[in-house]
């Protein structure tokens, strides 16, 4: 057999062979592998074999009850948030159950829109190129859907929802440009009272795992043995957002790609700003307010 005869059976194997996920009756064709999340989750692009559509598939693989616990409340946050500016959970499933002793894993799956144009950490990578600068009013267009959408967890009954992890990187743009957060992963109580310094070590190791250090508020580096910490920490991340929207990337994240400690320029709360950019006075102290 020739080397294109070869070739060709090799693609067709390669074809046929496709990883097909079924969730509740419909069948979903595994096109690519979008990105990883935070401990064992996967984003996969797919494409519904019946109406060719595609999707986002998030898959969690559980490793014990309180992984399955999390995930599970994880899909309960996505159909509980229901606003344009948020994601929406289109289905999900789960198969199996995770229990450590008799070495089983359960797999959560999450069946999310797909926003072909990416993220905004995507967009704005583009325009740093370039040194595209937004417009101010569009800057203010999309900042504030942001917010929209960030209340929409604040004001979750019977309590406050935080984000917890909000960043460009969480945020796609729909076709004509919408921001919509997504990943709510790191979703949890907005409100949480620390009694004790064991309770502090614990939500500090939660937000050293889920909260990223560029868009993490000051509270969450140093969590005091007696405090509360509630909803405001989605507004400093907000403020790091806004600012990337002007300059194209967190006001930390320079810090995090030199090496030095984010923590401490986090908790100094002291922000540079770039010199030869078309933003003004008064966009700066606006900016200035988040910190």
């Amino acid at each position: 057999m020739n080397s294109l005869g070869l070739n060709l059976i090799l693609r067709m194997g390669c074809i046929c062979t496709k990883e097909i996920i079924t969730i509740n009756s419909r069948k979903y064709k595994v096109c690519e592998h979008l990105g990883d999340g935070h401990g064992f989750s996967t984003v996969l692009l797919v494409e519904d074999i019946v109406t060719h559509k595609k999707y986002a598939i998030k898959k969690i693989i559980c490793h014990g009850p309180e992984d399955q616990q999390l995930a599970t409340k994880e899909v309960e946050y996505y159909k509980l948030i229901k606003h344009p500016n948020v994601i929406e959970c289109l289905d999900s499933s789960c198969k199996g159950t995770a229990d450590p002793i008799v070495n089983t894993t359960s797999e959560i799956l999450i069946v999310l829109p797909y926003y072909h144009k990416g993220t905004l950490a995507n967009d704005l990578e583009r325009r740093a190129k370039n040194c595209d600068y937004m417009n101010p009013i569009d800057i203010l267009s999309i900042f504030l859907q942001i917010c929209e959408g960030v209340k929409a967890f604040h004001e979750t009954k019977p309590e406050p929802l935080a984000h917890r992890d909000l960043k460009t990187a969480n945020i796609v743009l729909n076709d004509v440009g919408v921001p919509i957060i997504m990943d709510l992963g790191s979703v949890a109580t907005a409100r949480v009272k620390v009694c004790s310094t064991q309770a502090a070590r614990t939500l500090q190791d939660l937000a050293t795992e889920r909260c990223s250090m560029p868009y993490r508020a000051p509270e969450l580096f140093n969590v005091e043995s007696y405090c509360m910490v509630d909803e405001r920490t989605d507004i400093w991340s907000l403020g790091c957002i806004l600012y990337a929207l002007c300059y194209f990337k967190s006001p930390f994240d320079t810090v995090y790609e030199r090496g030095d400690s984010v923590a401490l320029a986090v908790m100094s709360a002291h922000v540079k700003f770039p010199e030869d950019t078309p933003y003004n006075e008064v966009v700066i102290c606006y900016i200035s307010c988040f910190f």
